[in-house]
């Protein structure tokens, strides 16, 4: 089932369960996937919704960290629930077996050991964990640790 054929549908029952802040939430979300079809003038595929997820989720967390350091925890609470939610829509992350096994996989594939080619092995090690929810920094700080 697409995507937003799913969110719709979590969207009436969320209407029928009186969830607001569910509601809401799924609203956003919809809204940022129509937004993206509209402008593209094509319908989405799946790398593109995960694109837009990701830029939700990450939106999410800024927000949260922000509201923490403005005092504000209600709000950043609200957030944190937002961002679970868009969570339930993507794939699963990657486990730290998982990943490490695919940078090891990269690195020996590209035969690089110099921090200066790093992109060469996280490009490598994204393809390998290609499916999945990767966390761009943590890749990042794994990758770095492993070749200084």
């Amino acid at each position: 089932m697409a995507l937003l054929d799913q969110i719709q549908k979590d969207m009436v029952a969320a209407m029928k369960g009186r969830e607001e802040l569910r509601l809401d939430a799924l609203r956003m979300v919809k809204t940022a996937l129509k937004k993206v079809e509209v402008d593209s003038m094509k319908p989405l595929d799946e790398q593109t919704e995960l694109q837009v997820l990701n830029m939700l989720v990450k939106q999410r967390r800024e927000s949260a960290d922000m509201f923490r350091k403005g005092g504000r925890e209600e709000l950043a609470v609200k957030e944190e629930a937002e961002l679970k939610l868009i969570e339930s829509y993507m794939p699963s992350a990657p486990t730290d077996a998982e990943m490490d096994a695919a940078i090891a996989a990269a690195m020996s594939e590209t035969g690089v050991t110099s921090v200066k080619q790093m992109g060469v092995v996280m490009k490598a090690a994204q393809a390998k964990l290609a499916g999945k929810r990767v966390d761009g920094k943590a890749m990042s700080d794994r990758v770095r640790s492993k070749l200084s």
